[in-house]
C-alpha cells in the first residue's frame, strides 16, 4: 500500500504505570509472555500493507529501539520505504488524555514531506488490538471525509475515554468519558498527508497540541467520519490496565482473536530451548513460554522466558516477566515482577486482586 505511510507515537508516558515504566516506555512493555505492546501496531501496520512507519520515540528509547531494531521481524527493512526512527520532544505527553502531540510530528517533518504518500495513518502504541487497516483507509478514501477515526462500542463505562457522538455519519463532538453503549475513540487517525502538514503549519507556534484536541475544535470546520472496530482492544496506562489486559489473555477467545493466524503479531525472534517440566509441576490456565524450568504449581497466570519455579513453589493469579527466579517452596499471589527478581526459599509475596504487588525490575 504505497499510497499510506504509517506514524506510530510511543512518546507516552504516565506515573500510573509506577516501576513498571521507570527505565522503559510504555510501548516497550512486555507483553503475553514474549511480546511487546508496540508489537500490535507495528504488526497491525505491516499487514495492513503499510510498508513505510515512522515511530515517534520517546526520551528513554534504549529498550525500544533493541526490541525494533532495524525492524526486520516486521519486514520493514526495505529499499523504499521500511522503519523510520524520529526522535520525540524529550518528556513527552503523561497526560492520559494524549497520545498524538503536534509538536512531535512537526519536528518530523522531513519523514512527511519527502513521502509522496497521499494518505497519513496515526496512531499510539500503547493500546492492545488486533486489525487489518485496509478496511477503514478504504472508506476514507471512498467517502471523501477529511479525517477518519477509529472507534469501537463501548462495553461498559469507560471512565477518563473520549466519546465520540454522530450525526448521521458525521463526528459532531469529542466528549469525554464513554459510557456503554457509545462510541469510544481508539487513537487512530486516517487523514491525508498534505491536510496533515498544513495542521502543522498553521500550529507552527503553539507549543502544546493533541492532534486529537484539534479535531475536536475543528468538528465544524473538517468532515470527520468514524469507522467502527468490534475486535478486543485495551489500553494501557495503569497498573490495573496492564493486569487486567494480560489475564485476558487466559481467556481462549481474546487470546486467539489477538494471536490469528490471519494477522500474526510479530515480534523479535528469540531461540530459546522448550520449557522443562518436573515431574512434581502442576500448572493451570496459564501461559509459559520456552526457556523456563517449572518444578512448582502455577495457576491461573502469565509467564515469560527463562522463568524459574522451584519445587514446591506456588505461584497463583500473577504475571512473573522474564528471568525471575522463584525459589523452593516460596508463594506468589496476586503480584507483578518485572525482571530478574529473586524470591528466595520460602518466601510469601501477596497481594489482593484490587492492591496488586508490584517489584520493579533488577540489574539492567
Amino acid at each position: 500500500m504505497d499510497n499510506v505511510i504509517g506514524i506510530i507515537s510511543a512518546n507516552f508516558s504516565t506515573p500510573e504505570l509506577e516501576d513498571l515504566t521507570k527505565d522503559r516506555t510504555v510501548s516497550a512493555l512486555p507483553y503475553g509472555s514474549r511480546y511487546r505492546l508496540i508489537d500490535f501496531t507495528l504488526s497491525n501496520m505491516t499487514n495492513s500493507g503499510i510498508n513505510s512507519v515512522g515511530i515517534i520515540t520517546p526520551y528513554s528509547y534504549r529498550s525500544l529501539l533493541d526490541h525494533i531494531s532495524s525492524g526486520e521481524y516486521w519486514n520493514l527493512t526495505k529499499r523504499n520505504g521500511g522503519l523510520f526512527i524520529l526522535p520525540g520532544v524529550a518528556y513527552g505527553p503523561n497526560n492520559n488524555q494524549s497520545r498524538l502531540v503536534l509538536r512531535d510530528i512537526r519536528r518530523n517533518l522531513a519523514y512527511l514531506k519527502r513521502s509522496q504518500a497521499e494518505f497519513v495513518l496515526i496512531t499510539s502504541s500503547d493500546v492492545i488490538y488486533n486489525m487489518n487497516y485496509q478496511g477503514m483507509i478504504n472508506q476514507h478514501n471512498e467517502s471523501g471525509a477529511d479525517v477518519t477515526l477509529l472507534y469501537k462500542l463501548a462495553s461498559k463505562n469507560m471512565p477518563g475515554s473520549t466519546k465520540i457522538e454522530f450525526k448521521k455519519n458525521r463526528i459532531v463532538d469529542l466528549d469525554r468519558n464513554a459510557e456503554k453503549g457509545d462510541a469510544m475513540l481508539i487513537p487512530t487517525v486516517v487523514m491525508s498527508r498534505k491536510l496533515l502538514l498544513k495542521v502543522l503549519d498553521w500550529y507552527a507556534h503553539v507549543d502544546y497540541m493533541d492532534l486529537l484536541n484539534f479535531l475536536s475544535n475543528n468538528v465544524k470546520n473538517l468532515r470527520i467520519e468514524g469507522y467502527c472496530f468490534n475486535g478486543y482492544v485495551h489500553s494501557i496506562s495503569s497498573i490495573s490496565d496492564y493486569y487486567q489486559a494480560t489475564m485476558d489473555l487466559l481467556k481462549n477467545d481474546i487470546r486467539h482473536e489477538l494471536f490469528s493466524k490471519e494477522n500474526p503479531i510479530m515480534t523479535k525472534d528469540r531461540d530459546r530451548a522448550s520449557t522443562r517440566y518436573s515431574e512434581d509441576a502442576e500448572v493451570s490456565n496459564s501461559l509459559i513460554p520456552a526457556g523456563c524450568v517449572i518444578e512448582g504449581t502455577v495457576e491461573n497466570s502469565v509467564l515469560f522466558r527463562n522463568v524459574r519455579v522451584g519445587k514446591g513453589a506456588v505461584i497463583r493469579n500473577s504475571i512473573i516477566l522474564q528471568s525471575c527466579v522463584i525459589e523452593e517452596g516460596a508463594s506468589i499471589e496476586y503480584a507483578i515482577l518485572d525482571r530478574r527478581n529473586v524470591v528466595t526459599k520460602d518466601s510469601v509475596l501477596k497481594g489482593t486482586a484490587k492492591n496488586l504487588l508490584v517489584l520493579a525490575k533488577k540489574g539492567d
